[in-house]
């Protein structure tokens, strides 16, 4: 790996999209050019939910993450943070796709907000029947 070269990779779920940059590293995370504790206010839970494609692979602290993230909650933004990572692993090295696949970490959540019909309250909610 060259002194400057990166891998690449992009993640989506519901409205977010992430661009991760994977370097070699210490195992930093720096999303919107903010560290992962304080973009994410610090909650374990979603930092190891960060994490986990390295812990599967038994890769901590050897790579270096730089993500761009828009769009939708914080949930999402996690999500599509953690398929990025993923894929860019697989561009680090090929092997390591089976074991991701098999954690089910390569496959997008494709599932969207349903849109709103006209006469309903929401997607789906109609309005109270009254029989009398």
């Amino acid at each position: 790996m060259a002194k400057d070269s990166y891998f690449y990779a992009l993640g989506r779920r519901k409205s977010s999209t992430a661009r991760v940059r994977l370097v070699s590293g210490k195992g930093q995370f720096v999303i919107n050019d903010k560290a992962a504790e304080d973009y994410f206010a610090g909650s374990k839970y979603i930092l190891n939910k960060l994490r986990q494609p390295f812990l599967v692979l038994d890769l901590n602290n050897k790579f270096d993450v730089t993500a761009k993230v828009n769009g939708g909650g914080h949930q999402g933004q996690i999500e599509a943070i953690r398929l990025a990572i993923a894929k860019a692993l697989v561009e680090v090295n090929l092997d390591y796709k089976s074991t991701l696949k098999r954690a089910d970490l390569l496959s997008r959540d494709s599932r969207e907000k349903e849109r709103k019909k006209f006469g309903f309250k929401g997607a789906r909610k109609q309005r109270q029947f009254t029989k009398r």
